[in-house]
């Protein structure tokens, strides 16, 4: 009699999000040095100091936010447009001479494209500086960008996500964000979109929901539809 086999184990991969909706500094571009920088010599003009734990408190505000803790906190005496073309000019000076991919950024970016899922750029970094960060990237990776200078809210209320899906005419839900700062993850999952927070400069706390990696080396397309399709990853260890 022959013998029986048993039947072959199936495995299917998880249906692709909507759409990737990426944060910048810090997320896509190691930026954050840049800003700190551009932070620590205007209050040094204005003949103040700034510790690197003050700038960590303005990672993933919105600029008019950080521009009146400057001003608060720093001493910067310049109106609160005056501190934020200051700090924009310098970080886009900066990226004109390198732009500081993250590890595994590009790549990321080239296989969801290569799979056919758009990607949106949202951040809460000015149009002037995004467009510089995208036009030095692979051609036609963004369909879209919402910029803070676009929205009326910034990070963390939901508007800048809410935002980017209504331009990419796609369901918020059927979306997955990436993120860096507590800001940002705060403002995707109040807009209902499935979360990665990614670490860099400051550490991505634990949250029932949200999934994690410690680098965007550790992602790939099949990672993104798995946090699409409802799994909460854990790529921090």
């Amino acid at each position: 009699m022959p013998e029986t086999l048993a039947p072959a184990l199936q495995t299917t991969t998880p249906t692709l999000p909507a759409a990737v909706l990426w944060d910048m500094d810090g997320t896509l571009v190691d930026t954050e040095p840049y800003w700190i920088q551009a932070e620590q010599e205007l209050v040094a003009e204005h003949g103040g100091t700034w510790s690197h734990e003050q700038a960590l408190q303005l990672v993933g505000n919105a600029l008019t936010v950080s521009a009146a803790i400057l001003r608060d906190q720093g001493g910067v005496a310049l109106p609160l447009d005056a501190i934020v073309d200051r700090l924009l000019g310098r970080v886009v000076e900066q990226v004109r001479r390198e732009v500081p991919w993250q590890p595994g950024a590009l790549e990321l970016l080239t296989g969801l494209a290569d799979a056919g899922v758009p990607c949106a750029l949202v951040t809460m970094s000015y149009a002037a500086l995004a467009e510089e960060v995208v036009s030095r990237g692979p051609a036609g990776a963004f369909v879209t960008m919402v910029t803070g200078d676009q929205v009326s809210r910034g990070k963390p209320d939901p508007e800048p996500y809410l935002t980017a899906a209504e331009r990419l005419g796609v369901d918020v839900g059927a979306c997955v964000a990436i993120e860096d700062s507590p800001t940002g993850i705060a403002s995707a999952r109040a807009a209902g979109i499935a979360t990665l927070g990614v670490e860099a400069v400051v550490p991505v706390p634990y949250l029932d929901g949200l999934s994690r990696a410690a680098s965007l080396e550790k992602v790939d397309v099949a990672t993104i539809a798995r946090i699409g399709a409802g799994e909460v990853v854990d790529l921090t260890l």
